[in-house]
């Protein structure tokens, strides 16, 4: 049986509108999300959903902690990162239907957390407002079977759009409460990860950041669907949170002025170890003029990230690896 909500025409058109923009996106030239975009856009996601729940890091000190340097500020804290960054840096690994994954994300997520990392809860749990009870999870013996519903909804070959069922699924997994502890931000995670089975580019998306923005409103429209017995406002809501997320990020990737330098290393993340030709430049910057490709060749060489092989036609270019990634421990 499928989760109770309505389709309605607000919905219909919110969908159209993110189809829109990464279809403008697409046509941009821009196969994979520079790495300076793409770290930063990890870093909001990070800290905006870990701050929801209470974690006092900075984004400059999870950058630190994701670039290895020493930061100080509470144990709990800096482990909560540093779990963070590995649960969402296993996004390609997830399988986004089935729950085994789920349960490998929480393990990851709260290791060293909870005792239960990576386990249904085995007690009942309630959410508090104050002294009051804001929301009774159902029993613990119910967890399981209301789990199987849930991915079997998300598994269902159907016509509904991947975007509105991500969000049914966020609020019934919030509703279900499946974990002890974690429950917030391995529903945004898993919603993060539904959306990038639907366009790759959603891992790039920082929503996290305008669900941190909206916090005071998403708690109440959670309690809402709550008292409604159906998902719908939320649904909406979070429908509006996507779009708004993806607009802002395609706006910043806009303004990343388009250089030698920043063509080069998108080449790069492609290329990676593969000696390529210039005509294989071309093929990756499709609306590049062969002028252009050239003289980006010859700065990446003279610039020495790059190392020319063969001459004439059967010249080819290999990326160099910078000194210190080419060491061994």
């Amino acid at each position: 049986m499928s989760p109770p909500f309505k389709i309605t025409a607000e919905m219909l058109d919110l969908c159209a509108e993110i189809a829109r923009l990464l279809g403008q996106f697409e046509g941009l030239k821009a196969s994979v999300p520079q790495p300076q975009l793409r770290r930063s856009s990890r870093v909001r996601t990070i800290y905006s959903s870990l701050a929801i729940e209470g974690n006092k890091l900075t984004e400059d000190q999870i950058t630190d902690i994701i670039n290895n340097k020493r930061v100080i500020g509470a144990q709990k804290d800096i482990l909560e990162v540093k779990n963070a960054i590995k649960a969402y840096d296993l996004i390609h690994s997830y399988k986004s239907d089935q729950l085994a994954s789920l349960l490998k994300a929480h393990k990851t997520m709260m290791n060293g957390l909870v005792d239960d990392a990576g386990s249904l809860r085995s007690r009942n749990v309630g959410i508090f407002k104050g002294r009051e009870v804001a929301h009774l999870a159902p029993k613990y013996q119910m967890v399981p079977k209301l789990m199987e519903d849930l991915f079997a909804f998300l598994k269902k070959k159907d016509k509904l759009n991947l975007l509105i069922k991500s969000s049914v699924f966020h609020y019934e997994f919030e509703f279900i409460h499946p974990f002890s502890d974690g429950n917030g931000r391995l529903g945004r995670l898993w919603q993060t990860t539904i959306l990038f089975a639907y366009h790759p580019f959603f891992e790039y998306i920082p929503i996290e950041s305008i669900v941190k923005e909206k916090q005071k409103q998403y708690y109440n429209v959670l309690s809402q669907a709550d008292k409604m017995g159906e998902s719908t406002k939320f649904v909406e809501f979070m429908l509006k949170v996507i779009y708004q997320a993806a607009r802002e990020f395609f706006a910043d990737f806009r303004t990343q002025r388009q250089t030698a330098e920043t063509r080069l290393t998108q080449a790069r993340d492609n290329f990676k170890n593969r000696a390529f030709s210039r005509k294989d430049y071309l093929i990756f910057h499709k609306n590049l003029s062969t002028a252009t490709a050239s003289r980006d060749l010859h700065f990446g060489i003279k610039q020495k990230n790059l190392k020319k092989i063969g001459d004439k036609a059967l010249t080819k270019y290999l990326f160099v690896v910078p000194e210190e990634e080419g060491l061994t421990n």
